[in-house]
């Protein structure tokens, strides 16, 4: 099957995904209510102002957040890594209580880019980190993520609890969509503008994926390609963060789930890493709406467990492959 129309299907399943989940929920919504204008026009504001926002939402950081976990499994050559596993998503929620801290009051954009410095330099730790491994095998460099992720979560737990932002900091912790309205949740177009940069910039990821000595032979600019990549990933997962919390796993199995059916060839796959991803947490969500209606289950947990799910069946596919 060609790109072009496997391109159109997957937009096909992520349209009928969008539609559903203007119109899932406790509050009542109806195709019919909204056209005919409801009560004094409350099943359009519900739509405009709650329903909408959020689904753009579940979308936007669904895609940002795949495409950020493929460049970093690019940049990092291993295939077991993403945003969540190497302490960025930590070190993000981390620079979110700092700033929490020393200015309560600053906006959610200046609270974003703080959480993106912080992001960058725990991105930065762990990508020179695995340089001084001597092996770096399939196991051993994520490894080495989790337990940089557990320092950071570990110093941001103790912080929290000291200061008394212990609930903020398991607000940034656990993805939920059931606070995004209107007016707070448009950092997260900056994840979109990200994606369209890193599938402008792919071919170079894929050069330096190759490693440096034979990215540079190549005559690529090595450090100026990672150094570009880290601020990608780091502000992609910062302004997830901010917005809706951390969502696990969609950077880990999107990707693998992608270059798996179709290859490396980063130009090629960027828009279907994002069009799944964006499907994925879009599901989820919707899920998580319909499992216990009328409440939710915030898309963290079900993300979590979807996410671990296939992770296992991925495991066991590359097993099966080499063996």
């Amino acid at each position: 099957m060609s790109d072009s129309r496997l391109l159109s299907l997957g937009c096909l399943g992520l349209g009928l995904l969008f539609v559903a989940s203007l119109f899932v929920g406790a509050g009542d919504l109806s195709f019919a209510s909204v056209w005919s204008g409801g009560v004094d026009g409350e099943a359009l504001r519900l739509l405009l102002v709650s329903r909408l926002p959020r689904t753009a939402a579940a979308t936007l950081a669904g895609g940002s957040l795949a495409v950020a976990g493929l460049l970093m499994q690019m940049l990092s050559s291993n295939r077991f890594v993403e945003p969540s596993t190497i302490g960025t998503t930590e070190a993000a929620g981390l620079g979110m209580v700092v700033v929490t801290l020393l200015a309560p009051g600053a906006p959610v954009l200046a609270k974003a880019l703080v959480a993106a410095m912080f992001a960058i330099a725990g991105t930065a730790v762990f990508l020179a980190l695995i340089r001084r491994l001597r092996l770096k095998s399939g196991l051993l460099v994520p490894l080495v993520g989790l337990i940089l992720a557990g320092i950071i979560q570990s110093a941001a737990h103790f912080l929290a609890y000291r200061t008394d932002l212990l609930q903020s900091l398991a607000a940034w912790s656990s993805g939920d969509f059931s606070m995004v309205l209107k007016g707070r949740y448009e950092l997260l177009w900056i994840g979109a503008a990200l994606g369209a940069v890193a599938l402008f910039a792919a071919d170079r990821f894929t050069l330096a994926g190759l490693g440096r000595d034979v990215s540079v032979n190549l005559g690529l600019a090595y450090e100026r390609v990672v150094a570009i990549g880290l601020v990608i990933v780091s502000l992609i997962a910062a302004v997830t963060v901010a917005t809706i919390g951390s969502i696990p796993f969609v950077g880990l199995v999107v990707p693998n789930l992608v270059t798996m059916t179709m290859g490396d060839n980063g130009r090629r796959i960027v828009p279907f890493v994002a069009l799944w991803g964006a499907t994925l947490v879009l599901g989820c969500d919707v899920l998580g709406r319909i499992l216990r209606y009328p409440y939710e289950i915030p898309v963290g947990v079900i993300m979590g467990v979807a996410g671990s799910v296939l992770f296992l069946i991925l495991l066991a596919g590359r097993r099966t492959a080499h063996g």
